[in-house]
C-alpha cells in the first residue's frame, strides 16, 4: 500500500474516531437521508443522527433542530452539488439561531475522501476497500 493511500486511512480513521467521541457527549449529526445515518451506524457512531429528508421541509428540519436546544449540530451532508447547497443553507439558519454548524467532519472528509465518494452512504463501504487495500480487512472502525 501507498504511504499516501496509508496516511489518508489514518486520518479518516481518525476523523471517525473523534465522530464518535462527538456524537457520543450528545452533540447531535445532521446527514441527508436514511441510507446516510445506515453508514455511520456500521462506522459505529452511535449517538444521534438526525436525517434531513424525512422531513417535509426545509422549514420543519431547522424547527425540529431548534426544539432540542442544542448548543451545536454537526453537519455532514454529501458532497455533491445539492449537499454543498443543503450545508450552506444550514449553516446560515443554524448561525441565525445561535446554534453553531460544525462542519469540521465534513470538510475533513472532503479533504481526504472527496474525490473518492460522493455521499455520507457510500463512506462504510470506501473504508471497507480502503482496509483491504491496506490489509486490515478484519479490523473494526
Amino acid at each position: 500500500m501507498s504511504t499516501s493511500l496509508k496516511e489518508r486511512l489514518e486520518k479518516i480513521l481518525e476523523l471517525l474516531q473523534r465522530l464518535a467521541t462527538e456524537s457520543a457527549k450528545g452533540i447531535p449529526i445532521i446527514v441527508e437521508g436514511s441510507n446516510d445515518e445506515r453508514a455511520l451506524r456500521e462506522l459505529c457512531i452511535s449517538g444521534e443522527i438526525i436525517a434531513a429528508k424525512t422531513f417535509k421541509s426545509f422549514i420543519h428540519l431547522i424547527s425540529e433542530i431548534e426544539k432540542r436546544k442544542q448548543k451545536e449540530v454537526i453537519l455532514l451532508m454529501d458532497f455533491d452539488r445539492r449537499g454543498r447547497e443543503w450545508t450552506k443553507r444550514l449553516v446560515q439558519s443554524l448561525e441565525r439561531m445561535r446554534i453553531k454548524p460544525n462542519l469540521l467532519y465534513w470538510n475533513g472528509l472532503l479533504a481526504f475522501a472527496g474525490r473518492e465518494i460522493k455521499d455520507i452512504e457510500g463512506l462504510a463501504s470506501y473504508m471497507k476497500t480502503l482496509k483491504k487495500k491496506a490489509g486490515l480487512e478484519d479490523s473494526k472502525v
